[in-house]
């Protein structure tokens, strides 16, 4: 081992410094919470503060720090200031997110803290994506990740052990064990208690410390750290403690014994240190009080400090949902495509081999995307020409890689994450909506996150109910994603490349009934991403869709156009944010309109649009908005009702007609052709 914890008696009263902070601060926020002046949840961390003193001194100023949402001693033992942490849980814009995070969710990207995390586990995937980052660009930081052995029972746990160590990342899990996930004791939940044991099934060395005695916590983190960097792989600390405290401040604790409480608080940590400096003559009573003296002011400045922050005006309401488009945006990436025409899975393949060849700092990820060529042949090739480091395939585990992906992105690259299938995307909803979604408006603008995933989505291949469905409305439903659905060959060919411009995270959604078609590819993009494009033109009627039912839609206009109808076809291409105003100038020309969405009737897209016209061109309509989605059913396995339940032909021109009375067909039938 390359470091040696030195103990002597200076660093020992700063470790008591620091305890006794967090202590102090805890024990105020208690009471600023019965007063109301601190709201939602508050995690106390009064018990296991031997734990974030220990790692942190340890830890140089580049290590990246991933917390839970007990998460304040964390942030001040990582050297955040006391009075930006209490304004944050005041939701002050003094704060360290700009009063957007609050309690739970701390950052301060000077002191490389990315935040506490409120989901169970959450936070496992993030930093074993940023640990990943550190490995792919070199730099000596290690990724430490703090949680509870509640999230042992989690699945994030488990795939976050298994990539770290199956890939080798620099990275220190801490387990804090306080024995209690919320109000369940730990032998009720696990069937194995030995927490460090688990790790050690996923060869990953680890060991037991005692979380109550900062030297401990200390010295067996230095020798981790000696260990990540020495041997380029994991290492996992499991901490035994205790909260003092219940859970939060809405645990009345009626689930475990005040005598097992008062057991613990006799070996608590700083009142350990204490009795050792005291008993070897190290520390005296006057040291003590003038210690409290100061931290009694420190607390007593940030209360003045936070009380005295601003809110955050309503009209800076929706700031921080997405980044400005300069931040830290990549070069444009050089598009080699000559006009020609390919099919659409060549289309995406050629753009991934662009985006690869490009950015040093872009990688593909996911389940068989290299060694098998992807589930559907669109990555073929690509491990062979950019290596398994850059055409990375993943075990099956969504919510795992696809976390794995955004921590990547917070530590500086540009991934392009595959999930196989849209309905595998379920099982990663908790990262895409939870983490992917909201990191940038609960850092109050620190933390971006520029990641694209992509995945095929609808039916019309006999792949039933759990390989079928289109979950682009779920996703179209969230602020701070942006969503996106490449209709055309040539949407096929440029979208990404666009996408990865984007400072934070976009989905993409690649209709499989697409893939083998063949169409006319240029050297540009149609538009840019955010527009949707009319991809026919026409005077009576319009017609809105998106994705593998523009082709239908298309059709559908070539025969009510026979038929002495003319329909204007709009290709939405961008599901979030919806181009409202090419969909209402359309609308507002024709006075018609009818939506075709792959989704249910309930709930989907096609209700979200019909809004937008009934709310901004309502005056303009001769006609109720007619929609033509997906029957009320999971998708069927046999091919005749498979064809029955998703929009076809058929039924766009059947609610087209619908949409005109009787008298004005007879009319328009009459019309010379010219007009």
């Amino acid at each position: 081992m390359t470091s040696r914890l030195h103990i002597n008696r200076h660093h020992l009263i700063g470790q008591l410094r620091q305890m006794l902070r967090i202590r102090r601060f805890e024990e105020k926020c208690a009471e600023l919470y019965t007063q109301e002046k601190i709201r939602g949840f508050l995690h106390l961390y009064i018990g296991e503060e031997a734990i974030a003193v220990g790692v942190m001194a340890a830890l140089s100023e580049d290590d990246q720090i991933v917390a839970t949402y007990r998460e304040h001693g964390h942030a001040l033992a990582r050297g955040m200031s006391m009075g930006t942490v209490l304004a944050e849980m005041y939701g002050r814009t003094n704060g360290c997110s700009r009063g957007r995070g609050g309690s739970m969710h701390l950052f301060d990207k000077d002191h490389h803290f990315y935040g506490g995390n409120a989901i169970v586990g959450g936070g496992l995937p993030l930093a074993t994506g940023l640990a990943m980052a550190n490995k792919k660009r070199q730099r000596d930081a290690i990724a430490v990740c703090f949680f509870g052995e509640g999230a042992v029972a989690e699945g994030e746990f488990h795939e976050s052990l298994n990539l770290a160590a199956l890939w080798q990342l620099p990275i220190l899990f801490i387990c804090e064990n306080n024995r209690y996930a919320m109000g369940t004791a730990l032998a009720l939940s696990e069937s194995k208690t030995n927490i460090a044991q688990k790790a050690e099934s996923y060869a990953i060395s680890a060991v037991q410390v005692d979380g109550m005695n900062v030297v401990d916590v200390e010295a067996a983190t230095c020798d981790a750290l000696d260990y990540i960097r020495e041997q380029n792989k994991p290492f996992f600390i499991e901490c035994q403690t205790y909260r003092f405290r219940g859970h939060s401040s809405f645990d009345t604790q009626l689930y475990r014994d005040k005598a097992e409480i008062a057991q613990w608080e006799k070996k608590g940590p700083v009142k350990k240190l204490i009795q050792w400096l005291q008993k070897n003559n190290h520390f005296h009573d006057q040291e003590l009080k003038d210690m409290e003296a100061e931290i009694a002011q420190e607390v007593a400045d940030a209360i003045a400090f936070a009380e005295a922050g601003a809110w955050e005006p309503v009209e800076e309401l929706t700031r921080f949902v997405h980044s400005p488009t300069s931040q830290s945006a990549p070069p444009a990436i050089t598009c080699t495509q000559q006009a020609a025409e390919i099919t659409y899975r060549e289309a995406l393949h050629n753009s991934l081999s662009d985006a690869l060849n490009d950015d040093p700092r872009i990688f593909l990820m996911g389940e068989d995307v290299g060694r098998y060529g992807g589930c559907y042949a669109v990555s073929k090739g690509l491990i062979d020409q950019y290596g398994p480091d850059r055409v990375i395939d993943t075990p099956l585990c969504e919510s795992g890689f696809v976390g794995v992906g955004i921590g990547a992105a917070l530590g500086g690259m540009r991934p392009i994450v595959e999930v196989m299938t849209v309905n595998f995307s379920l099982l990663a909803m908790d990262q895409i909506i939870n983490s992917a979604a909201t990191l940038l408006h609960m850092s109050g603008g620190q933390f971006n996150v520029p990641l694209v995933i992509r995945m095929a989505c609808g039916a019309g291949k006999q792949l039933a109910a759990q390989h079928s469905h289109s979950w682009e409305n779920f996703y179209a439903h969230v602020p701070g994603l942006k969503v996106l659905s490449p209709a055309t060959h040539n949407d096929a060919r440029h979208m990404l490349a666009q996408a990865l411009l984007d400072p934070d995270p976009v989905l993409i959604f690649e209709h499989v009934m697409l893939l083998n078609e063949s169409g006319l590819v240029s050297s540009s993009a149609d538009a840019a991403m955010h527009q949707a494009v009319v991809r026919r033109t026409g005077t009576d009627i319009s017609l809105i869709t998106y994705g593998g039912s523009l082709g239908k839609t298309l059709q559908a206009a070539e025969q009510l156009g026979s038929a002495g109808i003319s329909a204007e076809v709009i290709d939405l291409r961008s599901l979030r944010p919806l181009d409202s105003k090419v969909i209402v100038a359309s609308v507002s020309k024709t006075n018609r309109a009818v939506i075709i969405d792959e989704g249910w009737y309930t709930g989907c897209l096609a209700g979200e649009i019909s809004a937008v016209i009934m709310e901004q061109a309502f005056w303009q309509l001769d006609a109720p908005v007619g929609r033509v989605c997906t029957a009320e059913v999971p998708i069927p396995y046999p091919h005749h009702l498979e064809q029955a339940a998703i929009p076809q032909i058929d039924k766009i021109i059947s609610a087209a007609r619908a949409t005109f009375a009787a008298r004005d067909l007879e009319e328009r039938n009459r019309k010379p052709r010219h007009e």
